[in-house]
């Protein structure tokens, strides 16, 4: 007697049960499609791995992020509701220094712990995003909408103003259109007088202004140098929002806002390390919102600064 072998069909609740299960898988890897796009955990994971790997050789050679961590987290800055957007270390006076980027923009001197001690209001500038202490009192700053560095002098009484009209200034129009997408970032090597510029996305581009400080004093030899294959090659964030030139190494810190990442790269724009400013996944009990400025100080100390108004101290232990 031939029987034939029946396989039960599959029930209106198994075949629900497999769409649903496709259907978180499918968003689980939209999920990770997105934080890769955003975040780069892919370049992450791949210079984490082989930062760790040539970790001998940088000991005592570099800045090495991945040590330092956080001492003061999002500390709001009295007296400051939004647009902190730069900051940068006085080494004669050893004090910080700060900008604002809306109006009323002005410049702010800090403590260590992040106390205004004192302001300047800032005269006929649009839109200042990067800062840099170039020494001898001098300070430069980029004007974002007008593809400007202007450099000046710090007065030397708090309170005075700093008019842009009796600052020198340097147009680098590197773009039809900067809004929101300009200079972002500045950082200045005094060994070797050149300043570091960078443009913050679309593209993301760095350059390096050599002799600027001596021009100033009447000696013109300007030379501006594309370094924007190191971006290409290195910079695994998004946009570029400040940089940092760190005269005991010869290394330079690049401060993603988007990616919310520092990385720091050798003196031929290689990686060399990073650390990340999301919260959960370091030491930081909450994502930095909005990282704009970046510095050290002569202790080493690593100072961040976020929109709209908060102040962070990360320090070797």
């Amino acid at each position: 007697m031939n029987s034939a072998v029946e396989f039960p069909k599959p029930t209106v609740k198994r075949h629900w049960r497999s769409i649903i299960f496709t259907g978180v898988g499918l968003i689980a890897l939209l999920l990770m499609v997105i934080a890769s796009s955003r975040y780069h955990w892919h370049e992450r994971t791949w210079y984490y791995v082989s930062s760790q790997l040539n970790a001998s050789q940088w000991v005592g050679r570099s800045v090495w992020l991945p040590a330092y961590h956080v001492e003061v987290e999002a500390r709001p800055v009295a007296g400051i509701e939004d647009d902190l957007s730069a900051i940068s270390f006085d080494t004669e006076r050893k004090r910080l220094l700060a900008v604002t980027n809306a109006a009323p923009i002005k410049l702010l001197e800090l403590d260590r712990e992040g106390t205004v001690t004192a302001q300047y209001p800032l005269l006929g500038f649009e839109d200042v995003e990067g800062l840099v202490y170039m020494g001898d009192g001098l300070l430069a700053v980029t004007d974002e909408v007008q593809q400007q560095i202007v450099i000046f002098r710090l007065p030397p009484s708090p309170g005075m103003a700093i008019d842009k009209r009796q600052a020198a200034t340097l147009a680098l129009p590197l773009t039809s259109s900067a809004h929101n997408k300009g200079f972002e970032g500045v950082a200045y090597d005094a060994a070797n007088d050149r300043l570091f510029v960078a443009k913050e996305r679309d593209l993301r581009q760095l350059y390096a202004v050599t002799g600027l400080k001596a021009s100033l004093g009447g000696k013109l030899q300007l030379k501006v140098e594309d370094l924007s294959e190191w971006v290409r090659r290195s910079v695994f964030g998004k946009d570029i929002s400040d940089l940092y030139f760190d005269a005991q190494t010869g290394h330079l810190l690049v401060l993603s806002d988007e990616s919310k990442l520092v990385i720091e790269l050798g003196s031929t724009g290689e990686v060399v390390s990073f650390r990340t400013l999301l919260g959960y996944f370091s030491d930081l009990q909450q994502s930095a919102p909005q990282p704009e400025g970046l510095t050290m100080d002569d202790q080493r100390d690593l100072y961040i600064v976020s929109e709209p108004n908060l102040f962070y101290r990360f320090s070797k232990h």
